[in-house]
């Protein structure tokens, strides 16, 4: 079965137009990722390009051949326009049709307008150049954990390599014609242009499906209020980090933090105030510890954070930076002179077994002596400390309340 170059025209132009139809449909269907319409619209216009390519011989090479690649370069633009879209970066409108404008002056020199192969690699140079582009923008997102993004960085490198190559390979294999459509060489460019086109639009298409569902776990697991974990999302995270504790046992200290006074500074000032208060809280705490340290908000005013691999005096160190910061940041809120402070119960580890549950039930215990003890300040677990609580709950005929429910968390 002879597959002609005509025929591959007729299948890449209807291909393109229904993968350009269904990534606009995908892109009606959450108009919050405007990449896809982006890449939906490239495929139109490549559609279009195809169908100016297959008039060639009919109509002028002005229409067939300039102004088809014009279109083919502004598709490929279109192309990489979407990718940083996809990641965020602005739009770039000089150079979304710089391929186009170089190509259409390139043909009206005089000196190239008879230089066929000249012209053949200036084209596939802007082709090459808008492909790795798009593969570099890819590349630049890539700390966003996209499985899809690899083999995206990986077809669009392919394909841009064929095309810059194509010139030269034509004067080395023995496929040459001297009928345009009677070349070899052409048909195979025409296919695995057809192969790629398929398969660049369903990882496109795969990406931003990933990243949709990808959103969607990570908001089940942030603080929508704070952007920092959640209490499933730190108890998951403290779990993980425990068992990578076990092949690799580091001293580690467990935070438990809760806001003195916030009942009150809610009912003083109002919950939106408040709500700027936690957020204060939350800005104070990151710039108070390190980057791999974890933290997150256990619900209401509480707060707790796993600081690995460090001494009890870092740990305290930590800690009272947290405290006086917060002091500091919170003392005056939108005008206001709300001179929030916080208590922190801290319990240091060095055991092989980190067993979470326990460390924040002891930093529980050290929360609530920092709160008896006069609240904005660090109590540090101690066995005496659990010892003397549970003396009280056992002398206790009521059962014994929790540090925030003992002080009635205000």
């Amino acid at each position: 079965m002879n597959l002609d170059v005509n025929t591959l025209f007729m299948v890449t132009i209807y291909v393109e137009a229904v993968l350009g139809l269904l990534l606009l449909f995908a892109w009606a269907q959450n108009t919050q990722i405007y990449a896809v319409a982006w890449w939906g619209v490239a495929h139109l216009i490549r559609a279009a390009s195809i169908v100016l390519f297959g008039m060639y011989g009919t109509v002028p090479d002005l229409i067939s051949i300039d102004f088809a690649n014009a279109l083919l370069f502004t598709a490929f633009a279109v192309t990489w326009t979407g990718a940083r879209v996809f990641d965020g970066r602005p739009v770039e409108p000089v150079y979304l049709v710089t391929g186009a404008v170089l190509w259409l002056l390139v043909c009206r020199l005089p000196v190239l307008s008879d230089a066929i192969d000249t012209r053949a690699m200036i084209a596939s140079a802007i082709i090459t150049s808008y492909t790795w582009l798009t593969a570099y923008e890819f590349w630049r997102g890539r700390s966003e954990q996209l499985v899809s993004r690899w083999p995206a960085i990986f077809m669009l490198f392919a394909h841009g390599a064929l095309f810059l190559l194509r010139t030269p390979l034509v004067t080395l294999l023995p496929w040459a014609s001297s009928d345009i459509y009677g070349s070899v060489w052409l048909t195979v460019l025409s296919f695995e242009a057809l192969l790629f086109t398929i398969s660049i639009a369903f990882i496109l298409l795969a990406m931003a499906k990933e990243r949709t569902e990808l959103r969607h776990r990570t908001a089940a697991m942030i603080d929508p209020l704070t952007g920092i974990a959640n209490r499933r999302a730190f108890l998951h995270e403290a779990g993980m980090m425990a068992k990578r504790h076990s092949a690799n046992p580091r001293p580690t200290a467990v935070l438990l933090v809760d806001l003195d006074h916030f009942k009150s500074i809610n009912d003083r000032f109002g919950h939106a105030l408040g709500d700027s208060v936690l957020e204060i809280f939350t800005d104070a705490a990151q710039k108070s510890i390190r980057a791999t340290d974890l933290i997150g908000r256990l619900g209401g005013e509480e707060f707790a954070a796993v600081l690995y691999d460090t001494t009890p005096d870092k740990a305290y160190a930590a800690s009272e930076r947290i405290r006086e910061t917060f002091a500091r940041m919170a003392q005056d809120v939108g005008g206001r002179p709300v001179c929030a402070t916080v208590s922190i119960g801290l319990v240091h580890c060095e055991q092989a077994v980190l067993d979470i549950p326990e460390l924040l039930a002891q930093a529980d215990q050290a929360l609530y002596f920092a709160k008896e003890n006069g609240r904005n300040r660090v109590e540090v677990a101690s066995l005496d400390m659990i010892l003397q609580r549970k003396d009280r709950a056992d002398a206790s005929p009521a059962p014994q309340m929790s540090a925030r429910s003992a002080q009635s968390v205000a």
